[in-house]
């Protein structure tokens, strides 16, 4: 691996936030993020990523890589649960095995923001598209999770409500705010954007690297619980996101032009949910365990990705063409 990729990623102030909640948390610090203000944090992310994709979109010409790009991404959502779960029933029961499945379907909003804070600081460009990617990305794998556990689960199978499930993908929140910024986006006109681009560009870096202190504390508070599953769960959320980001990095060559695209695709397909799908879950599979499936994604998946993932999906992409 090219190891000033490494560096610069190892080096970024945001993801050093990261770490040092991290520290707090082994330390036994009582330094933490108010919930109301972390909450306002993610909203602002996710507003930010939704409006500049609409502006970046509004101003990329329309080709039949958008196209393919929005059916990669339905793809890997459908695809990954489905393999997922049929490797987690080996150790796992099925509620269990079809709540993880589904959040390794899904995607990390967290994740895809700090991706594009990693391109940005290679100045290395993505289409707009990819925040609309990313958005539908989440409703399918847990459609697919339920699905999974109401074929496979005799016991409690039956008193699942899949329409409310897919309503409730549907219109959560984090969905919902990014989709409608990115049509704001595209809908305002560049003397429009500027009006507000000192909140949407100008503060971006900082309200991240405030985030991440929040998610190294979250983090660092969840990795004890997870050791005491057993190695298979940490086996599985570092091996399985490793393999999808690198295979997709490689196999997109043959249909993406765009590097930036690409290494956005590994990522979504390396990423686990740990807000959307642990919410649909509770709702819908409530004997499921989410003391595994949100420990996976959050505190193993999420800080492999954003420290050593991101710059070797990058260089498989460089590398490779």
């Amino acid at each position: 691996m090219d190891l000033h990729l490494l560096v610069d990623n190892l080096t970024n102030p945001a993801l050093l936030f990261f770490f040092l909640g991290i520290l707090a948390v082994q330390l036994k610090s009582d330094l933490e993020i108010p919930a109301n203000s972390s909450k306002f944090i993610s909203l602002y992310l996710l507003f930010s990523i939704g409006f500049k994709g609409g502006q970046e979109l509004s101003h990329s010409p329309y080709d039949i890589e958008i196209l393919w790009s929005l059916l990669l991404g339905i793809f890997l959502a459908v695809f990954v649960p489905l393999y997922s779960y049929f490797i987690l029933r080996r150790r796992f029961n099925v509620a269990n095995a079809g709540a993880i499945a589904a959040s390794y379907g899904s995607v990390s909003a967290v994740t895809f923001v700090t991706a594009i804070s990693f391109l940005e600081l290679e100045q290395i460009s993505y289409g707009g598209h990819m925040v609309a990617v990313m958005a539908l990305m989440e409703a399918p794998s847990i459609v697919v999770g339920v699905l999974l556990i109401a074929i496979f689960d005799k016991k409690n199978g039956s008193a699942i409500s899949l329409p409310g499930v897919l309503r409730h993908s549907m219109t959560n929140g984090s969905v919902l705010l990014i989709l409608g910024s990115l049509v704001i986006g595209f809908l305002a006109s560049d003397h429009q954007a500027q009006g507000i681009e000192p909140f949407t560009t100008d503060i971006f870096k900082g309200f991240l690297a405030v985030f991440l202190l929040d998610m190294g504390i979250t983090s660092g508070a969840k990795i004890s619980a997870l050791v005491k599953k057993g190695w298979f769960a940490l086996v599985f959320a570092l091996v399985v996101p490793l393999i999808n980001g690198c295979l997709t990095a490689v196999l997109t060559a043959s249909f993406i032009s765009e590097p930036g695209n690409r290494f956005l695709f590994a990522i979504l397909a390396a990423s686990a949910s740990y807000i959307a799908v642990p919410a649909a879950m509770r709702l819908a599979v409530p004997q499921a365990n989410p003391s595994l499936y949100l420990p996976m994604a959050l505190a193993i998946t999420f800080p492999f990705n954003i420290t050593l993932g991101m710059p070797l999906y990058l260089y498989l992409i460089q590398t490779l063409g």
